[in-house]
């Protein structure tokens, strides 16, 4: 019999599939509709401290008081863990919405650090400094486990996850999307324009769990550009504990989960796989005793790889042309 269980932020989940953060884990019907196809656990939307904030009075209660009691009521409907998430904009946003979030019964807290340094003033390493510093300070707030979610766009990522583990974050999430804004070349203005990821963002989070896993103490989740059933493979067999789903589901719908599941079981079935974790991390960076000549390789094959694109390219050319 297959075990698809593994353990991501000290919870036992029956399957790596976990829903991200978004519009369907904001609504009740449809996080209860998340768990019927499979859900191991939910990742609420998340909660900006900026949508809490009114500009002429300060704090605006309602709309905090508004998230938490959608939180108590989707723990006790459900049977799966509920992890929230919070992106806030002042270390005391963070630690005050933190602790308000953990009491109102969640299994783990996921900290959104979304943060555009637009800012010339300053410098790469105090943003890294400050990013660091509220994970800390949110571990020291509350006692349930917290992951932090993360941008790609550090100078050393794997210093930065370090540091991270250092500080007391229980696991990463590799990454976080970077939502740019588009033009309305008719009213001449700058507009929010949100586009769903392809399989092609996988990439990047496939890349830096593979060099990651077995290094830091922490559990690695993928989130960005898991689509179809190998997209799951490929993330545990470099080592994410838990596998997040979004733009798939929005596109496909919330019983795409069963298929995402079903394709699972069909490759470890296939490969004479038992269990989600004799998986984990088979393929990933660890397996090569010099990192850097690791990465180094498969740079050089990649090139090669274009180049043999392009010269079969040029050769086909000259047989159809004649020449």
């Amino acid at each position: 019999m297959l075990d698809l269980s593994t353990t991501y932020l000290g919870l036992k989940l029956r399957t790596p599939l976990v829903p991200s953060a978004s519009p369907l884990t904001q609504d009740l019907d449809s996080i209860r509709r998340l768990e019927d196809a499979g859900a191991s656990a939910i990742v609420f939307h998340s909660i900006f401290e900026e949508a809490t904030q009114d500009p002429q009075s300060g704090p605006a209660r309602p709309a905090l008081d508004h998230y938490l009691s959608l939180l108590r009521t989707a723990k006790e409907a459900m049977q799966v863990p509920v992890i929230a998430s919070l992106c806030a904009a002042t270390l005391d946003g963070w630690t005050g919405y933190a602790q308000q979030i953990a009491s109102a019964g969640v299994n783990a807290l996921e900290l959104n650090l979304y943060q555009v340094p637009s800012n010339a003033d300053v410098t790469g390493s105090e943003l890294e400094d400050g990013y660091v510093e509220i994970v800390k300070a949110v571990r020291s707030a509350v006692t349930i486990p917290v992951a932090a979610k993360l941008t790609p766009f550090f100078t050393s990522m794997t210093n930065m996850a370090k540091r991270f583990d250092a500080a007391g974050a229980d696991g990463l999430v590799l990454f976080n999307r970077f939502y740019q804004p588009d033009m309305n070349l008719d009213a001449l203005d700058i507009q929010p324009n949100v586009l769903l990821s392809t399989p092609e963002a996988l990439r990047l989070p496939l890349t830096w769990i593979g060099m990651l896993f077995g290094r830091i103490k922490g559990n690695l989740a993928g989130s960005s550009g898991v689509h179809g059933p190998d997209d799951v493979v490929k993330l545990l067999l470099v080592g994410a504990d838990a596998t997040m789903v979004c733009s798939a589901l929005l596109r496909h719908g919330i019983g795409h989960l069963r298929d995402l599941e079903s394709g699972l079981r069909r490759w470890m079935e296939k490969h004479e796989h038992k269990s989600v974790a004799e998986m984990k991390g088979t393929l990933s960076q660890i397996r090569c005793p010099d990192p850097a000549a690791f990465e180094r390789a498969q740079y050089v094959n990649a090139v090669k790889g274009i180049q043999n694109v392009v010269l079969t390219g040029r050769e086909a050319w000259r047989i159809l042309s004649g020449e």
